[in-house]
């Protein structure tokens, strides 16, 4: 890490950036946009794209030697030198069917990466104005609108658990073992990163993953969680890591503190 940056010194810049790109993302949310199929077979808007040109270019101009990892430049072979174990890993709009769908569960995600670990987090969804903050070793924070509040992980006792999933993504067997193992009648269903940020608030204790995810998806809302108390591990019990190849993450489990 550059001496004079520290991710808490870079943390106001990365806020508003994320803010701005979601004011970006919501001029193309309210006109009649196009929806392309990227080579992966997933959508694509020009939201998507224009947010992730302002993500980058903002993040060059804060720091113009940290590479950047952003989804649609990584779909497009465009993967820089991560050599140094420093970078960033961007979603510029998670949850692009939420935003095809028009039904507001659609983030911006912005993470800075050192020696694999997620140690500064901002997910802001722009329909809510929730703005969801966190770096490595302070609290995290939440700006609901004007209220600015710090949030973390609740404890529960499981009889009383709180399960969040993927709206779209997750209907595998191994999604209905683990409700029934919890004895969780069901999930609530919901979009991108802010199931990671549900966790952080406390406003629920689970959120399994046993589908595809990628490392853009997850990682803000790691740094979050973390910082309100939580863990995001693969179902073997370690903490998930980034700057794998492919950039693609395994099944994991994100939680915050459960009594036994």
């Amino acid at each position: 890490m550059h001496s004079f940056l520290s991710p808490a010194v870079l943390l106001p810049a990365v806020c508003l950036l994320a803010r701005q790109a979601g004011e970006a993302i919501l001029s193309v949310y309210h006109s009649s946009f196009s929806v392309e199929t990227k080579t992966d077979g997933s959508p694509v808007t020009e939201a998507d794209q224009i947010a992730e040109r302002l993500i980058i270019d903002g993040l060059q101009r804060l720091v113009c030697d940290i590479p950047v990892v952003a989804e649609e430049s990584i779909i497009g072979e465009q993967i820089p030198d991560l050599s140094g174990g420093l970078f960033w890993l961007v979603d510029p709009l998670d949850g692009t069917e939420a935003f095809i769908q028009r039904n507001g569960e659609f983030t911006v995600n912005i993470a800075l990466i050192q020696n694999k670990r997620s140690v500064l987090g901002v997910v802001y969804a722009p329909v809510y104005n929730h703005l969801y903050y966190a770096t490595e070793n302070n609290a995290a924070s939440a700006e609901r609108g004007r209220e600015i509040s710090l949030i973390k992980t609740r404890i529960v006792s499981r009889n009383h658990l709180v399960i969040v999933a993927s709206r779209t993504h997750d209907d595998s067997p191994l999604l209905e073992a683990f409700l029934h193992r919890h004895k969780a009648r069901s999930a609530i269903r919901l979009s991108s990163s802010l199931k990671l940020c549900l966790v952080a608030a406390g406003k629920a204790d689970f959120y399994p993953r046993f589908s595809r995810t990628m490392e853009w998806d997850t990682a803000a809302g790691h740094a979050i969680l973390k910082a309100a108390g939580g863990y995001v591990c693969t179902t073997s019990g370690e903490e998930l890591r980034y700057g794998k190849p492919g950039f693609q993450n395994p099944h994991f489990i994100a939680y915050g503190a459960v009594n036994s």
